[in-house]
């Protein structure tokens, strides 16, 4: 009773210095985390790391929902919504090593090849989404939407900073990398961007091209060799091609699973 009485008298100056030094956790729940110390009989070092755990963990969680935001993922997919089933597993225990992360210490590529509709995006972004909550930092963008904002940066004169910015970045996603067509301009700005990140940080990219006809995106095969070069050569590479003859996507068997439920 005089503990509760003392904490009610020193309540605004705890308040006030909680908020000085930004403890935003500690400020919200101390008098919750005393009461809880006293009810279970706490020692002071227990109580202090009941004070520091509780700290850390609230900031890691904005500290991930801050990352997410600014990766801009399309639609928040995980890896433990992916129905692996529907490649029989046979990449399940590839996309499980890969969630370690280890690949982005390694500064290494991943490259995911497949049809339409086989969760090449979905697994890109649940790997993503690791990232960020391992305090890393994510961009998803587009294929056609990046090379056409740094196209049009180079135009404003401000590739040099823009490519800056994104070597900030620990991981790129580029999804959807073979709807476009690249004149020799914007095949020299994706080949900066590939060459500025090369053995220093990560990229994803998904396609439904097989890495033999990538000269399809360039304008010429001498380089689109330059590019995929520096891109596989420290890279995994998952195809997701489904059986002969299965003309179904994963995202339509995941609605007819529904509508059969």
């Amino acid at each position: 009773m005089n503990v509760n009485t003392e904490i009610d008298t020193n309540d605004k100056y705890i308040k006030t210095m909680l908020k000085t030094f930004k403890l935003v956790d500690i400020r919200r729940k101390y008098n919750e985390l005393i009461e809880e110390a006293i009810a279970k009989n706490l020692g002071y070092k227990e109580f202090l790391i009941s004070l520091l755990s509780t700290e850390e963990e609230g900031k890691q969680k904005r500290r991930t929902e801050r990352n997410i935001k600014a990766a801009q993922f399309e639609k928040i997919t995980t890896l433990e919504e992916y129905d692996y089933s529907f490649h029989k597993y046979q990449n399940m225990q590839k996309i499980k090593e890969l969630s370690t992360l280890e690949f982005l210490d390694k500064r290494e590529n991943i490259i995911f090849i497949g049809k339409t509709g086989v969760g090449k995006s979905h697994i890109a972004t649940g790997i993503g989404l690791k990232a960020c909550e391992a305090g890393k930092k994510v961009l998803f963008e587009n294929a056609l939407e990046l090379i056409n904002n740094l196209s049009k940066s180079a135009a404003e004169g401000n590739l040099k900073e823009s490519l800056a910015r994104l070597s900030k970045v620990d991981l790129i996603i580029i999804d959807e990398l073979g709807y476009l067509k690249m004149d020799r301009e914007k095949e020299s700005i994706f080949f900066q961007l590939v060459r500025n990140r090369y053995e220093k940080k990560s990229i994803i990219i998904t396609t439904n091209l097989k890495l033999r006809e990538w000269d399809e995106l360039f304008t010429s095969q001498l380089a689109a060799t330059a590019i995929l070069d520096r891109i596989v050569h420290h890279c995994h590479i998952i195809n997701m091609g489904v059986e002969d003859g299965d003309d179904d996507s994963y995202r339509i068997k995941g609605k007819r699973k529904e509508i059969i439920l």
